[in-house]
């Protein structure tokens, strides 16, 4: 009788001390996905992202005239280095989207290149005229050459983003 029921209590401490360290473990994995970001505009979350890949697919669809509200998730190519009021967001296969911001209500930092972002706001496309992209040129940092060579308007995948994400 004695020795059952030292059984029954290791038995349960044995499965107490399970389920802890199974708590334990849990909290760890948690900790460890959690991404830590700075915020831009209006307060988003980074649920509900599609991938840049599925951006680029939704683009195709798109029309001038067309907008569809969307949340994704890219590399920074290129910011504006006059003020971080523009950014090119990688799609892949060298195609880019060309982002601004709401109501030019927020701006992105002039060393944010190469940085993941999420971007949550509007799509769509547009033919953008020669004297604005030899602006954004400027913007850039281009030179007079490769100002002066642009010479016809561009089709262009444009989003205006409400809110930004930027991984720390």
């Amino acid at each position: 009788m004695v020795k059952n029921v030292i059984l029954v209590v290791i038995g349960l401490f044995m499965v107490v001390s399970c389920k802890n360290e199974k708590a334990k473990n849990n909290e760890k994995a948690t900790e460890v996905e959690e991404i830590a970001y700075i915020s831009f505009g209006d307060k988003i979350t980074d649920d509900n992202v599609i991938t840049k890949e599925q951006m680029a697919e939704k683009y195709k669809d798109l029309k001038e005239g067309d907008t569809v509200n969307v949340k994704f998730a890219s590399k920074i190519n290129e910011v504006c280095k006059a003020k971080g009021c523009w950014m090119n967001l990688d799609l892949g296969e060298e195609t880019t989207a060309f982002v601004k911001f709401k109501d030019y209500g927020f701006f992105m930092p002039l060393n944010a290149d190469g940085r993941e972002v999420i971007v949550n706001g509007k799509a769509f496309v547009k033919t953008t005229p020669i004297e604005e992209l030899r602006h954004f040129a400027e913007d850039a940092g281009k030179s007079e050459e490769e100002i002066a060579a642009i010479t016809e308007p561009k089709y262009t995948l444009s989003f205006e983003a409400d809110g930004v994400l930027m991984k720390k």
